[in-house]
């Protein structure tokens, strides 16, 4: 088991548990967890807040699966299955299940960036979302993916002749 099996798997289990501290842990100092729902949280109090009120606030019965962890020290990818029943009232009880890739930036046997690309829309069709719900999900992750630097010559007039 390789340094970032077990880090990430460390920080998984721990986000599962509820318990923030065991997830900001495994983060440095100015880390950041940029989650698909609900947006990026830097250091280790943000961290431990969104796990502990907003993770379990809006979700019970986690698991999440790892599989194929790939790193090269610097760079840290894996592949899971994530899965929780709902608490928010409107949904509560119906099960999300989706998949994704983690991406890590490692540092000092950290992780410095937490990110993910992920079937959440297929998790919030699970769980219950109107149409219009998964359509403004959609479209947000649309925004934020174009507004990167690394989009701009794919949306560029003229993009597919590079």
């Amino acid at each position: 088991m390789s340094n970032f099996e077990e880090l990430i798997t460390s920080m998984t289990q721990a986000a599962v548990r509820g318990d923030g501290a065991g997830v900001a842990a495994c983060f440095t100092a100015d880390g950041t967890y940029d989650d698909v729902f609900y947006g990026a949280f830097t250091g280790p109090d943000a961290i431990a807040d969104m796990i502990e009120n907003h993770f379990h606030r809006d979700g019970a019965n986690f698991r999440w699966d790892l599989f194929d962890p790939l790193d090269n020290g610097a760079l840290g990818y894996v592949r899971y299955v994530f899965s929780y029943d709902a608490k928010i009232e409107r949904w509560k009880g119906n099960r999300s299940v989706f998949e994704g890739i983690i991406r890590c930036r490692l540092r000092d046997g950290l992780i410095e960036h937490y990110g993910e690309v992920a079937t959440a829309a297929t998790g919030l069709h699970l769980m219950g979302a109107s149409p219009e719900q998964v359509a403004r999900f959609t479209a947000r992750q649309a925004d934020e993916l174009t507004g990167r630097d690394e989009a701009a010559p794919h949306i560029a007039p003229g993009a597919g002749t590079a």
